[in-house]
């Protein structure tokens, strides 16, 4: 198909701040593709120098109003890796309930009310809520479960302030714990019916084998712990991840690009459950089975399916730490002490599974508890080359539709990768010049 188009979208959503989407083809040929991140830098990493290590947690979880629980864990398994702190059993547990909880509000904030949109072929979600209102409504339920979590374990749904250097400041009460269970047993009838909803859905067909890096912890389904692994069977350690990612800056995009050291990789919902398959609840293998996602699968569109058989996971596994955490009995703990360095400085790393995929904390903190110097990596920015590459695969294929078609495809691949630097929602603007 020898089209000559000019493509430029205005603003990419879910970017931090905004993005741009600039395709250039001559006689079907891609002369240009670029995926621009076009907002004024945010200066985190800078903010966080010269400011004491138990307030890293509270200024770096303001990166992002949806991921801020994974932004304050990474940031608190930083700072405890460079000041020697364990944190106790139950700490860890209630960490994980809480993660589990913003996982579940990202991942249905995403299937029902940016992606819902494109399969009925609506421009948001506002016309669903009239002829789609039992669909809108179940999404609000699961989402409102999600933040109820956050907020009972971590004080509140957005910008956690119970989670410290430490461990936890705040402790649950057993009846809280009790009727978070319950709820989350009654929820899957609301997964079960997202099931059937998507399962009636028809995914873009495209493929093209890549690299998927995510975190892989033996016995779990890694979000919080684990060593970084690639698919190409390849690991790395925590502390070296340095080794294995490398930033660089590209002259239209004010977010850096990032390379493995086999090249262009994803990470996100489908690298993690690419990589991790056989560590999935039974019921999130079910899902998986019934929506046909497979540990082989290299279709980017399938991003969104991976995010709802995690749904299935986390809700199951949110009910077994509850259980964990019941049987065990909650005990008021004080929070661990840190070991500050004699002199000199100590840096440590701090890695979890965003909503979005891997994510980066490494802090320098000297003989004072002051942070010196600070390093985050965000799962978009990771994403950023991929979806280039995607798109440069992907564009050519469909050429033969009309322009409002490769248009609405085109966003379609960027809405599946889920972009969030900063929690960036704005409806795509589109315009052919």
């Amino acid at each position: 198909m020898h089209k000559n188009i000019k493509i430029d979208i205005h603003h990419i959503t879910r970017v931090e701040g905004h993005g741009n989407v600039v395709i250039d083809i001559k006689k079907g040929v891609i002369k240009e593709l670029k995926l621009e991140i076009v907002e004024s830098p945010r200066f985190y990493e800078a903010m966080l120098r010269g400011r004491k290590y138990d307030e890293a947690q509270h200024i770096m979880s303001r990166i992002c109003g949806i991921c801020a629980v994974s932004h304050t864990s990474a940031s608190l398994k930083a700072i405890e890796d460079a000041l020697g702190i364990t944190i106790s059993k139950q700490a860890t547990l209630l960490r994980k309930l809480a993660f589990h909880g913003e996982i579940l509000q990202s991942h249905i904030l995403h299937l029902y009310f940016l992606v819902l949109p494109d399969f009925f072929k609506v421009g948001s979600v506002v016309p669903l809520t009239k002829t789609n209102p039992d669909a809108v409504t179940r999404g609000l339920r699961l989402k409102k479960l999600g933040n109820e979590i956050c907020e009972i374990i971590a004080g509140r749904h957005i910008h956690p302030i119970s989670l410290f250097p430490g461990g936890v400041a705040h402790l649950p009460k057993i009846s809280e714990l009790k009727t978070l269970k319950k709820k989350l047993e009654d929820s899957f009838e609301d997964l079960e019916a997202t099931l059937e909803l998507f399962k009636g859905f028809k995914t873009l067909e495209y493929s093209k084998e890549r690299e998927y890096l995510s975190l892989k912890q033996e016995g779990e389904f890694a979000f919080y712990d684990g060593n970084m692994v690639s698919n190409l069977k390849y690991s790395t350690k925590p502390r070296d991840y340095r080794k294995l990612i490398k930033e660089s800056i590209v002259p239209y995009s004010t977010a850096k690009h990032t390379k493995s050291k086999k090249g262009i990789y994803m990470v996100g919902a489908l690298a993690r459950v690419c990589n991790n398959f056989k560590q999935l609840s039974p019921k999130a293998k079910k899902a998986a089975k019934e929506l046909g996602l497979t540990p082989l699968c290299f279709n980017p569109f399938m991003n969104n399916t991976a995010q709802l058989v995690e749904s299935f996971h986390c809700t199951e596994d949110a009910i077994k730490l509850i259980d964990k955490l019941l049987s065990s009995g909650l005990k008021k703990e004080e929070l661990k002490k840190p070991k500050l360095p004699h002199s000199g400085r100590s840096t440590g790393v701090g890695i979890v599974e965003a909503p979005r995929g891997t994510l980066y904390h490494e802090y320098t903190i000297d003989k004072n508890g002051i942070v010196t110097d600070a390093n985050c990596i965000i799962p978009t920015a990771q994403n950023l080359r991929m979806i280039e590459e995607d798109l440069r695969g992907f564009v050519p294929t469909i050429l033969d539709k009309p322009k409002h078609e490769i248009v609405r495809n085109i966003e379609t691949l960027v809405r599946a990768y889920d972009p969030c630097i900063s929690c960036s929602t704005h409806i795509m603007d589109v315009r052919f010049v």
